[in-house]
């Protein structure tokens, strides 16, 4: 009938679309995954409670940190600051510094 919708039946619907089938889904999602490890090791996995993957309205993938305490931002910012103190003691070879 002229007027109706002339899609093929097996045609994609952006009405199903799933975010599973997205690469930055899976970009986000492993992001995450390297993240909530280094939290857990540094003792820190329970003071994240909303962290997740998810992808934002133009498909791009971001990552929900949520909301964290004072004392769990000043931890965060103390790991940072001692893991680019420790990049600083290496040359490009992987020796320290101190060694030569």
């Amino acid at each position: 009938m002229p007027g109706e919708d002339e899609r093929l039946p097996d045609a994609p619907d952006a009405a199903h679309w799933s975010a599973i089938h997205s690469r930055e889904w899976y970009a986000a999602r492993d992001a995450v995954a390297a993240l909530r490890d280094v939290l857990i090791a540094a003792g820190l996995d329970r003071e994240f409670p909303y962290l997740r993957a998810d992808l934002n309205a133009f498909g791009m993938g971001v990552i929900e940190l949520g909301r964290i305490s004072p004392e769990t931002a000043q931890r965060l910012a103390e790991l940072l600051r001692l893991a680019l103190g420790t990049g600083r003691e290496h040359d490009h070879d992987g020796r320290n510094e101190s060694d030569d």
